[in-house]
């Protein structure tokens, strides 16, 4: 016959199970806050760190953040290895269900490490005037999943940072200064070095142009119905706009004075008898 369970007996057992397991759960409990604390310890050493390295701060956050979550998911797993569970077999379902998750988010984590290669690499920063992906618009912010620009006329678009990444990327602020190219086309009748020089004196006269790098009256090509010319100036990059603007008002005006006209698309037909 089976053995009867007293109140009495199960007492027993149950006190010799809380004397026997007492002191491992009160150690796991001082261990895991232990760790907690050195995790988050770690985490703002790991935060300066990367501050100091002049690291993107979304990405030292990111970084710092996942680094305390590893130490966590490190103490945890040793905790349970007190107890006497398998940890091989616990990380084994780990690995397991990241490698699901991972498959299912396989995009998503695609533009995250996208984004941690931006933030890496650098090629553009908040504030910069950029061509992404056949948009053009300043950085307001970058993410770990996307990219953020507001346009000149004032729209906002969010690119996946895949897609960034992925494209041509051109940082039109970059430099202190940037060339505005004004392209013109003077009359056949024209001399070519009297047109130079009316060029070049009007270049010379843009307003707020960057003085840096002189400017240059280039000639292009013989187009079908006048001689192109190409006026380059330097402009400094927060003024690229006005100073180009000013460079056209100024080749329109000299061409005018000078009495170069700029002629009209002429198509010449013959009949033929």
């Amino acid at each position: 016959m089976p053995e009867t369970q007293t109140p009495a007996t199960l007492m027993e057992r149950l006190t010799g199970m809380l004397v026997e397991t007492a002191p491992r759960v009160v150690g796991a409990i001082l261990f895991l806050i232990v760790a907690w604390i050195i995790a988050s310890w770690v985490r703002r050493l790991a935060r300066r760190s990367l501050e100091r390295a002049k690291v993107e701060p979304t990405l030292a956050r990111f970084l710092s953040n996942l680094s305390r979550m590893a130490l966590i998911v490190l103490s945890v797993v040793a905790c349970l290895g007190i107890f006497g569970v398998q940890t091989a077999s616990f990380a084994a379902v780990i690995g397991s269900a990241g490698i699901a998750i991972g498959l299912g988010l396989q995009g998503s984590l695609s533009h995250l490490a996208a984004g941690v290669l931006l933030m890496v690499t650098r090629p553009f920063k908040t504030g910069d005037m950029v061509s992404i992906a056949g948009q053009i618009g300043m950085v307001d912010e970058i993410e770990l999943f996307s990219t953020h620009i507001d346009t000149p006329d004032n729209r906002r678009l969010i690119i996946p940072n895949g897609q960034v990444f992925g494209s041509l990327i051109e940082n039109l602020t970059r430099h202190p200064i940037r060339r505005a190219d004004v392209d013109v086309g003077v009359d056949y009748a024209a001399d070519l070095d009297k047109t130079r020089e009316v060029l070049l004196a009007a270049a010379m006269r843009v307003p707020g142009r960057a003085t840096e790098k002189d400017p240059e009256a280039f000639l292009r090509q013989l187009g079908p119905s006048s001689v192109d010319w190409q006026v380059r100036v330097w402009a400094p990059r927060q003024d690229f706009g006005k100073v180009r603007q000013a460079a056209v008002r100024e080749v329109k005006k000299a061409l005018d004075e000078a009495g170069l006209t700029i002629p009209f698309p002429q198509l010449t037909i013959s009949k033929r008898p």
